[in-house]
């Protein structure tokens, strides 16, 4: 331990990095902005009118903190869904729910089951915690329900993440499936359900919300559809009881008063949402066309962005990720063999495409 810090043991041995690199970092290193940021998986469709009328509103009252109960919202969300606001717990994005998460359930010699190469802000959460973390492969690049019951049932597994649709593939599992999965996970663990793309799915992907089951919590956001991933606005639905723990260790006054404002506002304005499903299946067919006209081949997407197969390996994925960032646009690639074969793209605008189109027919010509 390093002497200096009277930090734990624990987080002293944690490595000194991060989950992400985020775009504004790379711009710092290369002096200029990007042009297209078409990698973070934002929506470059923005957020409803009434949210940003909402949130302008809230900046005058921005002295006051927020509702620490979050209880208009949470009523929202419930009545959104048909459960009860005692199902509903609002924190920081889903990042920052995970982390309460960990903290309920995670401690030194406790097992984490989860997917090589899915989300790893879940799996910094559980090192900080002192959780033992294992690993599954994917399965023709969708996480594998029955290899990660498996693995939680050799470990012992407290917890077991999984994400319907995936990050960072796109891909997904029909309702009836994940159904199947969440009944076969055994009272002692918790199925960790990361729905931040559900928004996108096609129908049959959405599983029922059964409020009464203990072991599942599901994990939504404002991030994505919603256009509000710089608010920090997620919610965990689960039954009565396991929300109430939840409540204990959550940030009371963690939420941002205007982010509130907005995510209420936003939540009720269903034509903007039903325009920006129709505006991310519109720019995913365009990104699979490009894909198709580059000579790369796209993965069937559910979400809102789409991972394009660079026919290589990862080595030559990085290149084009990078080649594309001096072009001056920010995509990002999954962080695992065999999927770091791809480049992720998140769906956009036009103008945007047109620019990562030209990128990738230049950078593509340069590199083969």
């Amino acid at each position: 331990m390093n002497k200096r810090y009277p930090v734990t043991d624990l987080i002293a041995e944690l490595p000194a990095s991060v989950p992400f690199v985020g775009p504004e970092a790379a711009e710092r290193a290369m002096g200029r902005k990007f042009a297209a940021r078409i990698g973070a998986n934002e929506s470059a469709f923005g957020p409803s009118p009434a949210a940003i009328a909402a949130m302008e509103k809230a900046a005058s009252e921005i002295w006051m903190y927020a509702d620490p109960e979050n209880h208009d919202l949470r009523a929202a969300i419930a009545a959104h869904h048909g459960v009860a606001m005692e199902n509903v717990v609002v924190g920081e994005g889903i990042d920052g729910l995970l982390g309460y998460t960990c903290r309920l359930f995670v401690e030194p010699g406790r097992h984490v089951v989860t997917t090589v190469g899915a989300y790893p802000t879940f799996n910094f959460h559980v090192a900080a915690s002192g959780g033992a973390l294992h690993f599954v492969p994917m399965n023709e690049d969708r996480e594998d329900p029955q290899r990660l019951l498996d693995e939680a049932e050799r470990r012992d597994a407290v917890l077991i993440f999984f994400s319907n649709p995936n990050n960072p593939m796109g891909t997904c599992w029909p309702a009836d499936q994940v159904r199947e999965f969440a009944q076969a996970v055994p009272e002692n663990r918790v199925l960790v359900l990361d729905e931040a793309y559900i928004d996108f799915a096609p129908p049959g992907t959405e599983l029922g919300i059964d409020p009464a089951r203990p072991n599942v919590l599901r994990y939504r956001t404002f991030s994505k559809a919603y256009g509000m991933a710089g608010a920090r606005v997620g919610y965990c639905i689960g039954e009565a009881g396991l929300i109430a723990q939840m409540e204990k260790v959550r940030n009371h006054f963690g939420m941002n008063r205007a982010a509130q404002e907005g995510a209420l506002a936003a939540l009720g304005d269903r034509d903007h949402l039903r325009d920006v499903y129709a505006k991310v299946a519109s720019a995913r067919d365009r990104l699979d066309a490009i894909a198709e006209g580059a000579g790369l081949s796209a993965v069937a997407s559910a979400t809102n962005f789409v991972a394009i197969d660079c026919g290589r390996d990862a080595s030559f994925a990085r290149q084009v990720v990078a080649a594309l960032a001096e072009e001056g646009v920010f995509v990002r690639m999954p962080i695992a063999e065999p999927q770091a074969r791809c480049i992720r793209v998140t769906a956009a605008p036009d103008a945007l495409l047109d620019r990562f189109e030209e990128a990738l027919r230049k950078v593509l010509a340069r590199l083969r």
